[in-house]
């Protein structure tokens, strides 16, 4: 394969206007640690972290996946290439990002190898794959609440958490703190992913960037499917407020994450 190519199909999913959520995530965890170089010391790790996500946004698309036509509002990288290409590069971006952080000399031995592992067992059998695994399997089938958030707690939910976590590890924060961090993730993952299913029967493929109304015409159960729009607003809006009170005693160095727990739920895409 010409490298050129394969460089620019990196580029081409690199470059696509996202959200960027996760790697803000992790800053902004490091930042409320009270560490005051944490933030400044969380840039390879956040870059890592969003390498993974674009990772597996590019498989998630695949003909043999989700099958999707549309990311960020511009055709999917199999679309714009070819699979063979996808595949490429959503393995090269994987492998990047672990060489990121095992090169980044700026923190520690230990900071490292908690980072590494932690990023791999969110992106890996314990997390978006094993998420994913069970989001096929249930294709067609009729899941109960406790289904789908177990599904969602892994696809979606896993490396949000992650992001969290490994900010505090960046940060040095103490085991209550990553406590506080992981459970925070869990509800503001399950959040996210409910607001998405709200957004998605709201608004139009090219408001959202991707195609709307993907998972209800392949069979997928949603929220709103099981609860209504209303009911599953309210439920993330609830999980919101509990993932809020969990820092509520922390001082002003989780201010940017509050707001930024704030622009995850109060979202029209």
């Amino acid at each position: 394969m010409n490298p050129t190519r394969l460089n620019d199909a990196r580029s081409y999913s690199l470059n696509i206007p996202g959200k960027r959520l996760r790697p803000q995530l992790l800053e902004a965890s490091a930042r409320a640690t009270g560490n005051d170089r944490a933030e400044a010391l969380a840039g390879p790790s956040a870059e890592a972290i969003e390498l993974i996500h674009t990772y597996s946004l590019i498989h998630d698309d695949l003909p043999a996946m989700d099958d999707d036509d549309l990311r960020r509002g511009r055709p999917t990288l199999h679309v714009a290439f070819d699979e063979a290409t996808a595949i490429l590069v959503g393995d090269g971006l994987q492998a990047k990002a672990f060489e990121l952080i095992a090169n980044d000399d700026e923190l520690s031995t230990e900071q490292r190898v908690r980072l590494i592992a932690r990023l791999a067992k969110a992106a890996g059998f314990d997390g978006m794959v094993g998420g994913q695994g069970l989001d096929i399997e249930a294709t067609n089938k009729d899941l109960s609440l406790d289904d789908l958030k177990n599904i969602h707690a892994l696809k979606t939910g896993a490396l949000i958490t992650a992001a969290l976590v490994m900010g505090g590890i960046v940060g040095n924060a103490t085991d209550a703190q990553l406590a506080t961090l992981e459970t925070v993730g869990e509800k503001i993952g399950l959040a996210f992913q409910i607001i998405d299913d709200v957004i998605d029967v709201r608004s139009d493929s090219s408001t959202l960037g991707k195609t709307a109304g993907k998972d209800a015409a392949a069979g997928k159960t949603t929220y709103v499917a099981l609860m209504g729009v209303e009911t599953a607003q309210t439920l993330a809006m609830e999980l919101y407020d509990e993932a809020l009170a969990l820092i509520a005693d922390w001082d002003s160095s989780a201010d940017s994450l509050r707001a930024l727990l704030g622009k995850m739920v109060k979202r029209d895409r």
